[in-house]
Parts: structure tokens; sequence; C-alpha cells
């Protein structure tokens, strides 16, 4: 054979001839590969096995066996777990894995708890093109190959203990795993306000009324009352019985109740001024309780009226304080927002006192589920800055359950991020948005460019009890909002007839929608409202919120606010005000006086939301004028001399909020604006203790009066009622629509 024939047959040899890494798992269907355990595998070892055999037979139709390290011959393997063959660093951290391979051999192991499992996850999507980018089926290739091309040498850690992001894509128990997810239901016995699940109201309260905390001067079931003795022995019983009935619960919360309504007994009082607030009486209290359960770890909250840092007390070592962003704004990232200035000391006064911290933050407007709420460019920023400040552990809330703002986007970012905060967020984007939208990837993108840089040029607040009325006036205008839908309707042409990449363009269009028919509230009888200018209703809104309504149940929308209305009930709130009639009130556009201010953040429309023609609902952002602690005196000006009989108007009472009827309201008319006489008086007694949102009704005969001026003074309540108090709180007023006729 001849130099060069010699040559070219080499060639041709190395080009048929795998590279040395490469790892054909699977060749035309066939494998000669074994999947390898350990002799004593544990439960997450034996799981990742099963998994990976399961995946490798959907994709490709080969089933590789599964056995014992004893009855492994040398032979091409993935070994799984801690075999003695396993390859890769001595430790890995927490619940990390290693992927490996070396000589045709691939080795997965893991750290702690499901470890092992998620570098089976982490293979399949890779290495093998699986994805789970949602709940439900996983996608998966259907190929005959399967082939792992170069050196695998990787190794992932976690950065926190604790990771969840609250969106309906967690409720799947193998997305969680896939992305390497907790849920606070699998590691809590007891899980956030815990108070009243450990001491209930209702079993203790009628016999035992020194259990719960002392607010100004009387025993209300706010709290409970931190140093009473049987407080501590019955806590203490609850929980070794807890305990021993879920054994493998890794967290216990002992927690105040949401709220306020801390205990200011004298011990109590006493051990918060060595402290320097609530979160003394606290701390002391879940420290003597974890005392006793050395060997458990316990949880507490920094939320509200406790959280701040003690002033002496720390935490002890098996005591975790989850920390809460609750009163930040999220339009720009919590290191360079002034709202979150408190949050930003009492984090590293807590930093300071302990080493395990957790942080419970918020991603998603609670009033308004659906509303687009871009915070999406902040969230790299927002988890870089709690692992600098050595936090342990998030629980990133969603929308929970139900379907909200993006979720899908949302779980899969935040995944990566408690992951690895560090996280190429452009990488992290591109892979998610290509994986879920398919060809309407570049559309999806510029729409989520185009939210989050709106956001920043309109100088926009994002409130996570917002409203999108708020935001008309920004960054969801209706300019906007068309700049958004025309992105939308290039994804949904890109994505032609497919119906999984339709569909979920379709759900996104909902955020905009829901926006869309808010708003059309606010407007009224203006541009953009749900009723023309003679005060009948838009026959196409019907049919709009009818659609809207279908496809709510089509993405799983449960409820469209925390607590609020499910899809159906919220097409029968549209019913009601498709039937209301419409009064031409001769107040209507009439200019209004106030002697009291409104508060603007709940007022949008300002003086005019009492003569706007628009009644409110349940919810009290829309058409309310809202005053706190104050009397509601508000004098309208008809611009003439009229003669009436009649004027109406209602009130709102949700105590949830601390909004309750006026004690009084008074009407009068005047001639001149100067001199009033009264048309009218009503005492409204103090109401029993009553949560449901109501709205109270309110009509006074005025037979044939004339006058140009009617003044309406509503006088608020000097105190919220007993049953409702809460230090620092006000009773507020809120009136919809000064009806004359």
């Amino acid at each position: 054979m001849n130099s060069l024939l010699l040559m070219i047959t080499t060639l041709l040899y190395s080009a048929c001839r795998p590279p040395a890494e490469e790892i054909t798992l699977v060749q035309q269907g066939r494998s000669e590969y074994v999947i390898v355990l350990p002799e004593q595998a544990t439960k997450a070892e034996s799981k990742a096995a099963g998994i990976l055999r399961d995946y490798i037979q959907r994709i490709s139709g080969a089933a590789l066996p599964v056995i014992s390290e004893p009855q492994y011959k040398d032979q091409p393997a993935v070994f799984i777990g801690n075999t003695t063959h396993s390859a890769g660093p001595a430790e890995i951290h927490g619940e990390g894995f290693f992927t490996g391979s070396k000589s045709r051999q691939l080795f997965i192991r893991g750290g702690s708890g499901q470890g092992v499992v998620y570098g089976v996850y982490y293979v399949l999507q890779t290495y093998m093109g699986c994805r789970k980018d949602a709940a439900g089926p996983a996608v998966i290739p259907a190929v005959k190959d399967i082939r792992l091309n170069g050196a695998i040498s990787d190794l992932q850690e976690p950065a926190f203990i604790y990771r969840e992001s609250y969106y309906p894509p967690s409720m799947d128990a193998e997305y969680l795993a896939w992305h390497g997810l907790h849920r606070f239901e699998d590691l809590w016995g007891v899980w956030g306000h815990s108070f009243f699940k450990i001491l209930p109201p209702d079993t203790y309260f009628r016999d035992h009324p020194e259990y719960y905390s002392m607010v100004n001067g009387k025993r209300q079931p706010l709290q409970l009352c931190l140093s009473n003795e049987n407080v501590y022995t019955l806590t203490v019983d609850w929980f070794k019985k807890a305990m021993a009935n879920n054994p493998d619960a890794m967290y216990w919360s002992v927690a105040p109740q949401d709220g306020g309504g801390g205990c200011t007994c004298d011990l109590c009082r006493k051990a918060d001024a060595e402290e320097g607030g609530p979160q003394g009486s606290l701390i002391r209290f879940v420290n003597r309780v974890a005392k006793q359960f050395p060997d458990q770890r316990f949880t507490t909250l920094a939320y509200g009226y406790t959280a701040k840092a003690p002033l002496k007390t720390k935490p002890a070592a098996n005591v975790y304080i989850m920390l809460s962003t609750i009163d930040a704004f999220r339009q720009e990232p919590l290191t360079q927002a002034s709202s979150a200035a408190g949050f930003r000391k009492n984090l590293e006064d807590w930093e300071a006192t302990t080493g395990n911290l957790f942080i419970w933050d918020y991603t998603t407007q609670f009033t308004n589920y659906l509303n687009p709420f871009p915070d999406y460019s902040n969230l790299s920023s927002n988890l870089q800055y709690f692992a600098a400040h050595h936090v342990k552990g998030v629980f990133s809330q969603g929308s929970g359950e139900t379907y909200g703002d993006m979720a899908e986007y949302n779980s899969y970012v935040q995944a990566a991020l408690l992951w690895q905060p560090a996280a190429d967020m452009k990488k992290v984007n591109s892979d998610f948005l290509k994986g879920y939208y398919g060809a309407a990837a570049p559309a999806m993108g510029q729409y989520l460019d185009a939210l989050t840089n709106a956001v920043k040029s309109t100088r926009a607040v994002l409130d996570i009890y917002g409203n999108p009325i708020y935001s008309s006036r920004d960054y969801l205008s209706p300019v906007q909002t068309d700049q958004y839908s025309g992105f939308l309707d290039k994804a949904e042409a890109a994505v032609g007839n497919n119906p999984l990449y339709l569909q979920r363009v379709y759900n996104t269009r909902l955020f905009l929608e829901y926006a869309v028919l808010q708003q059309s509230r606010f407007y009224g009888t203006e541009k953009y409202g749900y009723l023309q200018p003679d005060g009948t209703v838009n026959p196409r809104w019907p049919q709009r919120v009818q659609k809207f309504v279908a496809q709510c149940k089509t993405a799983g929308v449960q409820e469209l606010a925390e607590g609020g209305l499910a899809p159906d009930a919220y097409a029968q709130e549209w019913q009601e005000l498709f039937s209301r009639k419409w009064v031409k009130s001769l107040a209507l556009g009439a200019a209004v006086t106030l002697a009291n201010p409104y508060t603007p953040e709940y007022t949008p429309k300002k003086e005019r939301t009492l003569t706007d023609g628009l009644t409110g609902g349940n919810d009290f952002s829309y058409n309310w004028l809202f005053t706190y602690g104050k009397d509601m005196v508000a004098t309208i000006d008809m611009g003439s001399s009229k003669t009436i009989r009649q004027v109406q108007m209602n009130f709102l009472q949700d105590a949830r909020h601390y909004i309750f009827n006026p004690a009084q309201v008074l009407v009068e008319t005047s001639a001149d604006g100067t001199h009033f006489t009264s048309a009218g008086v009503k005492d409204i007694p103090v109401p029993e203790e009553d949560y449901a949102v109501r709205i109270h009704h309110y009509s006074f005969s005025v037979p044939g009066v004339s006058a140009r001026y009617i003044r309406i003074t509503a006088k608020c309540p000097a105190t919220l009622p007993d049953w409702r108090l809460v230090e620092g709180k006000k009773p507020s007023l809120c009136c919809d629509e000064i009806t004359v006729e």
C-alpha cells in the first residue's frame, strides 16, 4: 500500500470513528449501555435512574437495563449516584450535581436531597434535547440515535438552599425537579402566618382571652400574647404532636398573623422596649420554642410590625428569619428603589445578627394577577443582591396556583436565577422564548422589551397592590398598549397554524386584554370606555368580555386577584354593569370642590369621580373617591339653579382595607354657594364584625327644592371599630357618584 493510499485510508477511518469522548448511548434504536446504581442506592438515586431510563426509551425506543453495581461487568455504562466507578469532585455542596464523562462512560452524581435527580434532568435538557418549559408533558424529540458529543465535566451547585418560584408551573412535580425548585408544602410542617394554626381563636379565645394580644387596653384575637406561659406550653405541645405526624418536614413556622395587633401587655411591652420593637418578644418566644427541638429548624417572619432586627437577642442557631420585601415598589432593582430603603436597612441588620436568612419576595400584582407587571429586568439584580448579603433561601411569590402575567416566563427565569443569580440573562431569555414560543420568539422578546422600556421611559410605578387604571397614564396608556398588541400580532403571524405556540401567544394576550377591559370601566362614556357617549353599552363589549373569560378558563385562571373573582364571577360582574340603568344626573360633569383632600393613589379621576356618571363596584380602585381619616365634604356646582327631588350616593364597606360607612351623612342645598340649608341627615350605626365587601346605598328626598349647589358631608368614624382596631390605621371613606334627579 503506497503512502497516499495509507493516508486516505487513515483519514476515512478517523472520519468514521467517533471522537474519543463521544458517547453513543443509542444507535438506530439499540444500545449497549446499562444504567448502574450503587449497591445501597438512595431513593433519589433510584428515582434518577428510572427517570433516565424512561426518557431514553421515549426518545429512541431503547430500553437500558438498570443494574446494581455488583452486577456490573466491564461494559458501556451510565453511573448514577456515588458508585465506586463514579468520577468527579470529592464533594458536591447542597443539592448540586456533577455530570461527567470518561472513556465513553457517563457519570451523574448528586449532593444532598434531589441533587442527582436534578442532574438527570440537566442531562436530558442539555444533551438530549428534551424540554419542560411549563406544566404538562415534556417536549421529547423522537430520534433513533442519542449521542453526547465532547468531554463532559460540569459541576452545578445552587446559590440558595431553598428556592421557590410560586407560579402555576410549580404545581407540576416534575417541573419542580426539572428546574431545581421547591414547594413550601413539601418542606414546611407548618408554613407562613402560623399563630392561629397553633392556637386557633375559635378554640381558645372565649375561655382564655389572655392568650391573645392586648390592643388599646383590650384582649383581642389579632395575635398571640407571647409572654403568656400557657401560650408557650400549648405551642410546644402542638409542635410535639405535629412533628410526630410529619417527621420528614424540614422547617416549622412560628410567625404572626398577617396584619398588625401585636400584644402590648406589660410583659410583652417590656421585652419590646428592650429589643427596639415587637420583633423582640417574637424572637425571644421563637428561640424558646426552638430550644425544645434542637434538631428541628424553625422559621419566623420579619414582616410588617416585626420587620426590624432586635437590638439584643439573636435568633437561635436553628431559627431562620424570613424577611419580606413587601413595602418596595418594583420598577427598579431593590438596590436602587427609594421605597426599598427600609428593606435594605433591615436586611443589613438581620445579616449582622444571624447567618440564617430567607427572603419572601413578590413578583406579581396581587390586586390584578393578569395585569402586565414588567419587573422582569430586575430579577437578576435582586437575586444577586440577596446572595451578596448571604441570604440562604428565597420564596418568590407570584400568582400561585392561578395563571398570572408571564407566569411561565417568570417561573423559568426565576428558577435559573435561584440556582445561579449570575446566570447569563440574555441566554436564559433566549432559551425560554425559543423553547416556549417557537417561531414567535423574536416578537415575544420585543413585547417584553417594550414593556420594560416603557416602565423606565414613563417613570411608572410598579406597585404589587396597584391597578391598570393607575398605569393608564404611563406604561399601560392606550398608545403603549397598541404598540404591545402589534408585537403580539407579529407573534401570532409567526407561528401560523401551530396550535401549541398559537395558544401560548393567545394566553399572553390575556394580560393586555385584561388591562383594556379594566381601564374601560374607568373611561366610561369617554374614548376607550365600555359605554357610548349616550350612556348605552358599546355593542362590541359583551362579546369581548365573553371571549376574554373563555380564554381565561383555557389558560388556567382561577381568580383574577388574591382572594378575588373567578372568571365566571368576573363575567357576572360585567353583566351587572351592562344591565345597570344609566341615570343622566343633573350633576353629571358638574364641578366638585372638596374641603378635605382625596387620596390620590386611589382616586385617579380626582374630584370628578363624584360626577362622572360611573358608579363603583367591589374594588375600591374603580370609580370611588377615597378619603383617608377625614370627613368627605363635597360641594357640587351644577352651573345654574335646578329643581331637584332626590339626591343619591353609595358608600363602600371593605373592612379588610379599613374602609367603612360614614358615621353620618348630611345633604345640604344652596342657591349661592354660601348659605346652605339642610335637606336631610342620616346617622349610621357602627357595623358589627363583617369582612364582606358591601355597597350601601343612601337616598335623600328633596321634593321641589331649587338649588345650584349641593353639599354632601360624610362624617368619617372617629376610630376603627373594636373588631378591626389596628395600631397606626385610620378608617377611610369611599363614595362613588352623587346622583341628582
